[in-house]
């Protein structure tokens, strides 16, 4: 494979059908390089020169290099280059072949505490009532390290990581930059500008809601977040500012805002954005328009001089090119380039990732905390492989429950994007019941982030007459994720709650709210009033394929029941596809 530098997969500004921006690069011809802010202004002119003689520009910009265009913007100083451009002679075609390596593992060291989140929304809050500010987009850096076997190459172990990457956070603007020391795996979903026959075009994104666990949830998430008078209001204000950092580069009376509160679909969360447009001036240069637009008010706040203060005062280390700019600069002038947010940075083995979100006087602490999560998913999603599974009892040749299981596995691989190559399953399926004709089997089905099958059968006896639970010592605080609701190979999540006592056979689990959700492998059913009932997926659980059959056959019907009810439980039982129905008790309580 060509040593790839870089690689772009960006949007089209038509995106309603439009060809995506998506291209390779290889070793630059050169590279133009600021590491001081008088330096900044003179590269961006070198790389719109470089463009203009028939080149592609590939680079980056450093949150810290703000200062570069106005001494007032407050910045901690960088740790590296302020900007970064590789000068390429051509584009190369996009190497599929970039996710053909097995992505390492990242281990990720502690996030920001709680208490100290608290203690800065705190601050902010203070100082917006004191009139310093509207909104302040605070963040803090996760730090990791990549674990990979012995010898693995770094440059393909990044590429690898930044396939996964893509896996999590498909589309939206995805760079990938090798500068030599630091490479940017950058799949975020923000167009910072594009400019382009002098027009120009910032989408700033502002205003967050988790996606839902079911489909109703989910419309229900984005209608909230579009009629939300707090998230709105979040959103005109860096509105404004954009309108206002347009100006100084437009023509009279050309900035508009022909889109407002548009809610985007992301794996993990719903996004609002906003377009904001303007016909540039004649004359006006690439430097001009970093100068009026950098940094990005959605990852600064407003008004921006001083929202960018209080930054500097509460974030204790650079941001560096999370919270920058990242793109390309294509033969002829024109530009495109992404506000680097859910992106991650490596340097000899080290991770950093930026999680934020902007604080207003109506932010709550717990509202804050939770959209902090969301927005990490998809580092979660990527930071290790897995695979999906289906767990299938097969007996004398047939599956129980099958097109069950498959729907399921066709639904997740949707969710996670990975491919489902239906006749591969079929085929595999079909090989076991040959080779098993016979007898009982427990059927582990696995499809991988690249559409590999495999599916292996295990001798199963008979599921016992009663099981023994027990009762979880504390929240399963995992309940809202994304590896509950859908089944797959990670399951550090469960183990954490794996029964340590002998003749315990699962542990019952219950939410933060105090909801009972489900068993580490299976779900729950209680007796109460003469009905049986089981919780339903908003609880925080699978929703499992043997759960469903009871459903649709009426012995169970959806409810939620707390942990403190459990005095007024009757029976329990234990309900997945593989042991059917088992009658539970509840180890030091028998209902």
């Amino acid at each position: 494979m060509t040593a790839i530098s870089a690689l772009i997969d960006f949007s089209s500004r038509a995106e309603a059908g439009g060809p995506r921006l998506r291209q390779a690069f290889g070793v630059p011809r050169e590279t133009l390089v600021a590491h001081t802010p008088e330096q900044v202004r003179p590269v961006l002119d070198a790389v719109q020169s470089q463009a203009r003689q028939g080149r592609w520009c590939v680079g980056y910009l450093r949150y810290e290099a703000a200062c570069a265009f106005d001494p007032a913007l407050a910045v901690h100083e960088a740790d590296g280059a302020l900007a970064w451009f590789g000068v390429h002679d051509q584009a190369l075609p996009w190497p599929e072949e970039i996710g053909e390596v097995a992505e390492p593992t990242l281990a990720w060291g502690p996030a920001l505490a709680r208490a100290d989140f608290d203690g800065v929304l705190a601050r902010l809050q203070e100082a917006i009532a004191a009139g310093e500010f509207y909104q302040v987009n605070y963040t803090s850096l996760l730090h990791g390290r990549i674990e990979a076997a012995p010898g693995a190459d770094p440059r393909a172990q990044a590429l690898a990581l930044f396939a996964a990457l893509r896996r999590a956070q498909p589309g939206g603007y995805s760079a990938f930059i090798d500068d030599g020391a630091t490479q940017l795996l950058s799949v975020s979903p923000e167009l910072f500008f594009e400019w382009q026959d002098g027009r120009l075009l910032a989408r700033p994104m502002k205003g967050t809601a988790a996606r839902g666990a079911t489909p109703q949830e989910d419309a229900e998430a984005a209608a909230h977040l579009r009629g939300s008078a707090k998230e709105r209001a979040e959103n005109v204000m860096i509105v404004d500012l954009l309108r206002n950092d347009l100006s100084r580069i437009a023509e009279p009376f050309s900035v508009a805002v022909p889109r407002l509160f548009h809610a985007q679909a992301l794996p993990t969360v719903w996004q609002m954005s906003s377009d904001v447009t303007a016909r540039t001036r004649a004359g006006c240069t690439l430097a001009d328009v970093f100068a009026a637009l950098f940094p990005c008010g959605s990852v600064t706040g407003a008004p921006k001089v001083s929202a960018m203060r209080m930054i500097r005062a509460l974030e204790a280390a650079p941001r560096g090119i999370y919270c920058g700019a990242a793109g390309v600069v294509r033969p002829g002038g024109d530009a495109v380039f992404n506000v680097p947010i859910r992106s991650v940075t490596l340097r000899d083995g080290r991770a950093t990732c930026g999680i934020g979100s902007g604080i207003t006087s109506g932010s709550q602490a717990e509202a804050e905390w939770q959209e902090w999560r969301h927005k990490r998913t998809f580092l979660e999603r990527a930071s290790a492989p897995f695979a999906l599974l289906e767990t299938m009892a097969m007996e004398d040749g047939f599956f129980r429950d099958s097109a069950g299981h498959l729907a399921r596995l066709s639904a997740a691989a949707a969710h996670f994007g990975h491919p489902f190559p239906v006749e591969t399953v079929a085929r595999r399926l079909r090989r076991l019941r040959l080779d098993h004709p016979s007898g009982l089997w427990r059927v582990r089905l696995l499809l991988d982030a690249h559409g590999g099958v495999q599916a292996e059968a295990f001798p199963h006896a008979a599921a016992p007459p009663r099981v023994r639970l027990q009762l979880a010592d504390r929240a399963f605080d995992a309940s809202d994720s994304e590896f509950v609701r859908f089944k797959t190979t990670r399951r550090a999540h469960y183990d954490a709650f794996a029964p340590t006592r002998e003749g315990i056979f699962d542990t019952l689990l219950w939410n933060a709210r105090g909801e009972f959700t489900e068993c580490t492998r299976g779900n729950i059913a209680f007796r109460i009033g003469g009905r049986w009932l089981t919780p339903p997926p908003a609880c925080g659980l699978l929703a499992g394929i043997g759960r469903e059959r009871f459903l649709r056959e009426g012995r169970l019907a959806e409810s939620v029941v707390r942990v403190e009810e459990l005095p007024r439980v009757e029976a329990l039982a234990f309900v997945n596809s593989l042991r059917g129905w088992v009658d539970a008790e509840l180890d030091g309580r028998a209902p």
